[in-house]
């Protein structure tokens, strides 16, 4: 199983990577589950992701708070409602309530979160 949670580890800060460029996809929870991972897999790897000056105290703060940093939940909230409003604009009804069905449930809990 170690190796199974490195590979999971190792992939998703490859996923994390990818997001840093790419403005549609988070970074932060896929270093969250890399670190994870690499609990039950590699102390090493797992520290070295706790200890990063960018994004370890974002995974602390979740681990300790389940906690989401303020900017985290604003930047949320405008990829919502850019993709809300794209679906009305692109979408045959009843299919633009999808995303806003989506955007409304994943809000609601982001938001009940506390702040890091």
């Amino acid at each position: 199983m170690r190796k199974l949670y490195l590979c999971a580890g190792i992939a998703s800060v490859g996923l994390g990577i990818i997001g840093i460029a790419l403005p549609i996809m988070p970074t932060v929870p896929f270093l969250i589950l890399a670190a994870w991972c690499f609990g039950k897999s590699s102390p090493a790897l797992e520290a070295r992701l706790l200890n990063h000056p960018r994004y370890g105290p974002h995974i602390r703060a979740w681990r300790e708070n389940g906690a989401i940093p303020r900017i985290g939940k604003l930047g949320a909230a405008f990829a919502f409602a850019a993709s809300t409003v794209l679906g009305f604009l692109f979408m045959a009804w009843p299919w633009p309530l999808l995303p806003l069905g989506i955007a409304v449930i994943a809000l609601s809990w982001i938001w009940s979160r506390p702040d890091a």
